[in-house]
């Protein structure tokens, strides 16, 4: 077999990096930001959402979101991701990836903009309308996921692939920590227009009406940066792998990259290899592709339900080992303050810097030994949270509590958290690449609807008088813990699955460039 891949290919495989490596990273990884900023936010607006729409002066504690609500707000965006990959997936593999791409970014904006608007000023009608928008924000923001991805590991260089796809999914931790920011200064400025007292002292008072702008100005604000890179997007060329391989025009996709390279390439012909061209659902794709996709699939599965079910419960965690107070003892704005600044507290120490390991060391160690030691650690410090947890709990105990609860996350994303995003968009070949993305992508958010739900009624205490309210009793935090524990060493067994992408051009990986002698 002869290596025969494009020229046009083989010139962005040994580019040098350059800017438009970066503006790639920045344009794509806006996606990510407004996700995560989304997906982050909603956790510190639900309690507030409950104070102001599910107030009961009888009750001694301040109101909160009946279960099916809390269940509507926090899984609707899921949903509606799973159902965007899957389908614009599929639809960046037709149409293209660029024109897909303005399409979900549009849905982003609206929809961010939408969901801080509301029908009415009943529990219902907001609750219905922030559900609607967010299942269609999550929709676009589904569709984000492939698109980043394949254009990202499409215009990347072979040395630094890894690198730069990773940049872009750790955009993901950017958003988190602008999510953070954005609420501390939205409660700090409205904590000092309107004081009010606590819970305890005054039922009426302690959520002043003001405080209802506060969740919208939050939710909102992920618009803005998506945005601001509508232009750009708007203005990148469509990938040349995706012209050259999949609408086979080599020479448009010549045009496009001495454009972007800004070097003369010299346009080639090239004869269609008719084996090339098997389906998804065909037994050549099953035969070259049918375990890898397994591998990608079952381990963003599993490492999605352990991840998710962490990231929504921060603030129970929080509550339970004291680092927010009592609800009673605050008022509705400094609760959103104080969730805020502990969520953006564990961002800054293990969330973020976690991204930044993978993007410094995944061209170094390889996706493999990366997701490898992620899953083993994320286990070793599960079991190390759940065994002795009665132990934790104590106040003495608590800095080493949240220290271990912080490995977790780092050894998530300096682990299988960013090697799943980027691995799918490496091995398929160019005409699947983004449907197989979207496939990996979709069954890494039903782990996530499985970790978020499921974890929400299995956390709960196994002594009816304590579950919260309108919950059956579970089977308590430390069993869930354990539970997640030996799903993250599941998920260390279904890595063996997946290949090594590290240093291969593309269509090596994917058998593009293989012609019969």
């Amino acid at each position: 077999m002869a290596d025969q891949q494009l020229g046009v290919l083989k010139a962005l495989d040994v580019a040098k990096t350059q800017l438009y490596h970066f503006t790639a990273i920045v344009i794509a990884g806006m996606g990510f930001f407004t996700d995560a900023y989304d997906l982050f936010c909603v956790s510190l607006v639900t309690k507030l959402l409950g104070r102001l729409y599910y107030f009961n002066p009888e009750s001694a504690k301040p109101g909160s979101l009946p279960p099916h609500v809390a269940a509507a707000v926090n899984g609707v965006a899921l949903c509606g991701t799973l159902a965007g990959q899957l389908f614009f997936g599929w639809l960046g593999d037709k149409l293209g990836r660029k024109k897909v791409y303005g399409l979900t970014l549009i849905m982003m904006i609206v929809c961010s903009i939408a969901s801080g608007l509301s029908f009415g000023n009943q529990a219902k009608g907001v609750m219905t309308t922030l559900c609607f928008f967010r299942f269609w924000l999550g929709f676009g923001i589904g569709g984000d996921y492939p698109l980043s991805a394949t254009i990202m590991s499409e215009y990347a260089n072979k040395k630094t692939r890894g690198a730069f796809i990773a940049a872009v999914f750790a955009m993901q931790g950017v958003g988190i920590l602008a999510g953070g920011f954005v609420a501390l200064a939205v409660s700090s400025i409205f904590d000092k227009q309107f004081p009010s007292p606590t819970y305890d002292q005054d039922r009426f008072l302690s959520t002043p009406p003001e405080a209802d702008y506060i969740w919208r100005i939050i939710v909102m604000f992920g618009a803005i940066p998506a945005a601001l890179t509508f232009y750009w997007r708007m203005k990148m060329p469509e990938t040349a792998r995706y012209t050259a391989l999949v609408a086979k025009d080599i020479k448009q996709a010549t045009k496009d990259m001495s454009k972007v390279l800004q070097v003369e390439l010299e346009v080639e012909e090239r004869a269609d290899d008719p084996k090339l061209n098997y389906g998804l659902f065909s037994k050549e794709f099953l035969r070259r592709h049918g375990l890898p996709l397994l591998g990608c699939t079952s381990t963003w599965f599993l490492l999605d339900i352990a991840f998710y079910s962490q990231n929504l419960f921060q603030k129970d965690i929080f509550s339970a080992i004291g680092w927010i107070p009592k609800a009673g003892t605050m008022n509705a704005i400094h609760e959103v303050f104080k969730i805020a600044r502990a969520q953006t507290l564990i961002a800054l120490c293990s969330t973020v810097p976690g991204y930044w390991f993978t993007v410094a060391f995944i061209d170094i160690m390889g996706r493999f030994a990366i997701q490898l030691m992620g899953f083993f650690f994320m286990t070793v410090f599960m079991f190390a949270i759940a065994f002795p947890y009665n132990h934790w709990i104590k106040p003495d105990n608590r800095i080493g509590f949240v220290i271990m609860y912080s490995l977790t996350f780092f050894f998530a994303n300096f682990g299988p958290n960013a090697t799943t995003f980027i691995v799918p968009a490496e091995i398929f070949p160019a005409r699947l690449r983004s449907t197989c993305h979207g496939i990996s992508a979709a069954t890494g958010k039903a782990g996530a609807i499985v970790g978020a739900f499921g974890f929400l009624y299995a956390a709960q205490s196994q002594d009816p008088a304590k579950t919260d309210a309108g919950y059956p009793p579970g089977i308590g935090v430390k069993n869930s813990l354990i539970m997640l524990g030996v799903i993250n060493f599941i998920g260390m067994l279904f890595t063996f699955l997946v290949p090594e992408p590290k240093g291969k051009s593309l269509e090596e990986l994917s058998g593009e460039a293989e012609v019969e002698k």
